[in-house]
């Protein structure tokens, strides 16, 4: 509580010294001493100090009302500081539970985490048996391969359509409306190739492949690097590298040509089995391509 306000000490000194004068007038009275002068000094004594009382009491009633105040101040600002705290005490309580739920949440994964990862799972299982099965494609003929070693012979005629595949001194076609610098690097390699330089070729389009794997010449390229193989007569890394051009690339315009010479190199290595089949292949999958005819033409010659 607030102490309340104190009386002035000059105005009760003059309030002491004015009762002591009409006490001592009033005393003058009594004993008949007192003149009319003296009632009328008394009189305005008397006047003076009911006005000082009264300037007094409402001093008075003041400070009692500013107490009040006060204290109905403090109490409003003990409630709201009351209130305040229990709020902060409130959100606390709120923050500290949805601290713990989020640790709970963070160990529990989501729904939405869990449909991600399996769709993740299921992506890369799909990923993984493409792998495989290429795997398997490329083991399936370097088996097939293992078992033909030594068995080279000779075809029993000239293979007339092979002059079909080798480079040519003109610019090849597709060429055309592809960008200079890639352009330029897959021709470097083509003439080398036409200059028989099958080593310096196959290392050109090897690096051509490197800069650019999927364009619209990278199945040419590695068409390519097949022919150097097989123009130096290694026919099982040449059938090797047309698998490439088949798996890799299954929407290129080379499949039918590396099909193709894929039958001629187990042709050369004696294995008319594999050969038959693939002619067929390119018979029946690409009728109305050139190697179609080349193929019906082959069959024929086989026995």
């Amino acid at each position: 509580m607030l102490p309340e306000k104190s009386l002035p000490v000059e105005k009760m000194r003059k309030g002491d010294g004015m009762k002591g004068r009409i006490v001592l007038l009033i005393g003058l009275l009594f004993f008949g001493c007192a003149s009319a002068k003296d009632v009328q000094i008394l009189d305005k004594e008397l006047d003076k100090l009911h006005s000082q009382i009264n300037i007094l009491q409402k001093e008075n009633d003041s400070t009692k009302n500013e107490i009040s105040d006060l204290k109905a101040e403090n109490q409003k600002l003990k409630t709201d500081l009351s209130l305040r705290l229990e709020n902060l005490q409130s959100e606390m309580r709120i923050l500290s539970t949805g601290i713990e739920e989020y640790k709970e949440l963070l160990k529990r994964p989501s729904r939405e985490m869990d449909r991600i990862r399996e769709e993740m799972e299921g992506r890369l299982r799909i990923l993984e048996e493409r792998r495989k099965t290429q795997e398997e494609k490329i083991k399936e003929i370097e088996d097939r391969l293992k078992g033909l070693n030594g068995k080279i012979a000779g075809s029993t005629s000239k293979p007339m359509e092979e002059e079909k595949f080798a480079p040519t001194k003109e610019i090849p076609n597709e060429l055309k409306g592809v960008s200079t610098g890639m352009g330029d690097l897959y021709k470097d390699a083509y003439e080398t190739l036409y200059k028989g330089d099958l080593e310096g070729a196959r290392r050109k389009f090897e690096a051509f492949l490197k800069q650019y794997p999927n364009t619209e010449l990278s199945d040419n390229a590695q068409f390519w690097i097949g022919e150097t193989y097989y123009l130096k007569k290694d026919f099982e890394r040449a059938i090797l590298e047309y698998e490439k051009a088949i798996v890799k690339y299954p929407e290129g315009d080379k499949i039918p040509a590396a099909l193709f010479k894929q039958a001629l190199a187990f042709l050369e290595l004696g294995d008319k089995t594999n050969a038959r089949n693939l002619l067929k292949r390119v018979i029946e999958k690409y009728p109305h391509s050139e190697q179609a005819e080349m193929a019906k033409k082959r069959l024929e010659g086989i026995k």
